[in-house]
């Protein structure tokens, strides 16, 4: 929910905007040169690890749902998840935003704060050290996360082999519940989001809804499953089924899920109850799937879902990841499939 007080940025121009955004923004421990250079320079220790994401108004958020502090969050945590999927460390982020010119300045100072919130909370150290801000016709997000390995093999998503155990950590099928929620509760007929009822909703139901608007993903236990001797990872945002799928595939292997395990470790989570369905399809948790090969125990903070059974025959795709007996369909989030065609934001 956007506050519609004080100037916008197309009032105050690029640069009015920016010093109010920078000064909302710590330090990255490896910058060496900040933002406000043609480019950041920041100290590595080996090799490094770089992804980039985009988020858009629309298919990715809506405003009437987000205060910009969570959104500048959920920007953060989402690309700090990938980096910690390699096991690496999260050293530093570029942002670049491109808005509206009547978007109010103070939702990029939010977005600022809860970046740089989301940093210090879940990758102490980690900090803005450059980006970008322009002109769209929505607000759009792209952000750069660079890591380090510092000595360590990267964990990819190719290495899980017959006998290993799969393990999960983090939230699981709370972000998926918070948006089944919010287009039920808080959004028009047509899916158009709105914000009459989200304070209540927020009163009921503020597991789910934290979840799905300013996740909280593990990152630390990206390194730690690393150090362990993990031979796979990789991060969940479009669902479990989906990503175990994905996971299978890149190691040619076939994963097999147990309900009970599931049920156990994450049919109740701060307090809320979360269905199976919501566990295998709800996407955007970004937690940690990662297998370890057997006689090694994965570290605190993962929970043990399932097994690594053999090698997936050629052209089995329905039967390479199972659920108990039962062949499971990769269902979960898909930004083409999950909003309302044509709703608004």
């Amino acid at each position: 929910m956007i506050d519609r007080g004080g100037p916008t940025v197309g009032e105050l121009g690029e640069d009015g905007v920016l010093p109010r955004v920078l000064r909302r923004l710590g330090a990255a421990a490896a910058s060496e040169v900040g933002p406000g250079d043609d480019c950041a320079v920041l100290r590595v220790s080996g090799d490094a690890v770089v992804t980039s994401d985009t988020m858009i108004e629309g298919p990715d958020f809506r405003l009437a749902w987000h205060d910009g502090f969570e959104l500048g969050w959920k920007l953060a945590a989402t690309n700090l998840s990938d980096v910690a999927a390699m096991a690496a460390t999260p050293t530093a982020l570029t942002v670049s935003l491109a808005v509206p010119h009547d978007t109010p300045v103070v939702l990029l100072e939010r977005i600022a704060e809860g970046l740089d919130a989301a940093c210090r909370a879940l990758a102490p150290g980690c900090g803005i050290v450059g980006g970008d801000l322009g002109r769209a016709p929505v607000v759009t997000a792209a952000v750069t996360a660079i890591g380090e390995l510092a000595g360590a093999r990267p964990v990819l998503r190719s290495g899980a082999r017959p006998g290993d155990v799969l393990a999960y950590a983090g939230e699981l099928g709370l972000a998926g519940l918070g948006l089944s929620l919010l287009f039920a509760e808080a959004a028009e007929a047509d899916g158009t989001a709105h914000d009459r009822t989200l304070g209540e909703l927020w009163a009921r139901h503020p597991e789910a809804l934290a979840a799905q608007l300013a996740p909280t993903p593990p990152i630390p236990l990206g390194p730690a499953a690393g150090r362990a001797g993990a031979s796979a990872m990789m991060d969940v945002s479009d669902s479990l089924a989906i990503d175990a799928h994905r996971l299978a595939r890149a190691s040619g292997v076939r994963l097999r899920l147990d309900r009970a395990r599931l049920e156990a470790a994450f049919g109740r989570q701060h307090g809320a109850e979360v269905p199976l369905e919501a566990m295998l399809t709800g996407g955007e948790d970004h937690g940690l799937l990662a297998t370890f090969p057997e006689g090694i125990a994965p570290p605190a903070g993962f929970a043990v879902i399932g097994s690594v059974e053999g090698s997936a025959a050629t052209g089995a795709a329905e039967a390479r990841v199972r659920l108990d007996e039962e062949p499971l369909e990769a269902r979960g989030w898909d930004p083409y499939r999950v909003w309302p065609p044509g709703s608004g934001s």
